[in-house]
C-alpha cells in the first residue's frame, strides 16, 4: 500500500472508528501494526542518548534576540520547516512569544513593561498527559516511553483534532505543499506534504546518534535538557536550585518544558 493510499485508508478507518461506524477492527489492526513499527524504529545505538523522562529547562534570564533567532533557525533548517509568510499557514516547531502571551495567566495589571515584553521561546511541551495523543484517531501522535511526544506524518490524516486539543498551539497544519517553501532542504530529514500536521519531536533523530537537540546546541547555555527521572542529572539539579514555572500547569497535562525566571 503506497503512502497516499494508506493515508486515505487510515482516514476512512479512523473517522469510522471515531463515529462508531465500520472498520474498527481493521483500524485497530492497522494502527497496532504501525505503532509497533514506529516503536521498532526507536533503536538504541551505541551513542544514543537515553533517559527515563526527557525534559527541557529554558533560562529566560539568558535569552536574547540572537539566541532566540539562532534556536529557531537551527531547528527549522535541520527539520525542513518551510518559511511561509502568511500567518494563517505558518509552520513552526519553536518560536518566540512575549512573557505576557506565553504566561497570560500570570499577568497582572501592574506587571512591569519589561516583564510583559520579555521574550520567551515556546515549543511542544512533551506533556506527561498529552491531550493530543488521546484524540488522534489513527495514533499518528503517540508518546514514547522516554516521554517524547512523537508524530508519524505517514499516519496523519489531517483531521486536526490534535491541534484543537493542544492547549499550547504547538502544532502546525500544512495547508499547502510545504516543499516549495523550504529555503535549503536538508536531505537527511524527511519533508512533509499537504494535509499533514507537524511539530517539535525534541530532535529524537539527533538523540539517537548522541547529539543534543538543535536548540540546546546553539542556545549558549540558555536551554538545558536531561533526564527528569535522574536526581543526579543537570536538569534536576538546576530545577532544585532555581525557581521555575511551566505553561498552563493547571490544565493537568503536566508539561515537561520548564522556564527559569
Amino acid at each position: 500500500m503506497n503512502d497516499i493510499d494508506r493515508r486515505k485508508f487510515l482516514k476512512i478507518a479512523g473517522l469510522g472508528a471515531l463515529f462508531g461506524l465500520t472498520g474498527l477492527s481493521m483500524f485497530e489492526v492497522v494502527t497496532k501494526k504501525h505503532i509497533e513499527a514506529a516503536v521498532e524504529k526507536y533503536k538504541i545505538l551505541p551513542n544514543t542518548l537515553t533517559a527515563q523522562r526527557w525534559a527541557i529547562a529554558i533560562d529566560l534570564k539568558k535569552l536574547d534576540e540572537k539566541i532566540i533567532n539562532d534556536c529557531i533557525q537551527a531547528c527549522h533548517s535541520i527539520h525542513n520547516v518551510p518559511q511561509i509568510a502568511m500567518q494563517k499557514e505558518e509552520i513552526k516547531w519553536i518560536w518566540k512569544e512575549t512573557f505576557e502571551h506565553a504566561f497570560y495567566e500570570m499577568e497582572y495589571p501592574y506587571m512591569p513593561e519589561q516583564m510583559k515584553n520579555l521574550p520567551v521561546l515556546v515549543l511542544c511541551n512533551h506533556c506527561d498527559n498529552p491531550a493530543c495523543v488521546r484524540v488522534c484517531p489513527t495514533k499518528a501522535t503517540f508518546k514514547r516511553k522516554d516521554g517524547i511526544v512523537m508524530m508519524d506524518m505517514h499516519r496523519c490524516i489531517g483531521c486536526r483534532y490534535c491541534m484543537a486539543a493542544c492547549p499550547f498551539g504547538a502544532r502546525s497544519f500544512n495547508w499547502r505543499d510545504p516543499r516549495p517553501f523550504i529555503k535549503e532542504e536538508n536531505s537527511e530529514y524527511p519533508t512533509r506534504m499537504k494535509g499533514v500536521v507537524e511539530k517539535c519531536t525534541l530532535c529524537c533523530e539527533r538523540l539517537e546518534i548522541g547529539k543534543p537537540p538543535a536548540c540546546v546546541e546553539v542556545s549558549n547555555g540558555a536551554i538545558i535538557y536531561g533526564d527528569l527521572a535522574n536526581p543526579d542529572s543537570e536538569i534536576r539539579k538546576i530545577l532544585a536550585t532555581n525557581y521555575a514555572i511551566r505553561r498552563k500547569p493547571e490544565l493537568g497535562t503536566n508539561p515537561c518544558v520548564y522556564y527559569l525566571i
